[in-house]
């Protein structure tokens, strides 16, 4: 059975630092970014709010969007954020609901 993956997108506040990652387990993987469970860059700048995130079925598919992405352009990702959550709202507590 193939995991599924997810690419997403923290900041610590609108327009802010911006950190793409990618997962097989969106909910626990935000949840430790949130109580800095994961040392580096996120904790190190507060990266907290997840602005934006991309469901794929199987990770590795995931893995070269986090790639792609890595290599974009800031206005690219703000373009992309803003276009799905132009509030730049924390989109965690949607994603944590059961």
């Amino acid at each position: 059975m193939v995991k599924p993956g997810y690419v997403y997108i923290l900041t610590n506040h609108k327009n802010g630092t911006l950190y793409v990652g990618a997962t097989t387990d969106l909910v626990r993987r935000i949840w430790e970014h949130r109580n800095a469970k994961v040392p580096g860059f996120t904790r190190q700048y507060g990266l907290k709010h997840l602005v934006h995130f991309e469901a794929f079925d199987g990770f590795q598919d995931a893995f070269r969007r986090e790639k792609a992405m890595k290599e974009w352009r800031r206005a690219w990702k703000i373009e992309l954020i803003e276009a799905g959550n132009p509030e730049w709202r924390d989109l965690y507590d949607e994603v944590a609901r059961p």
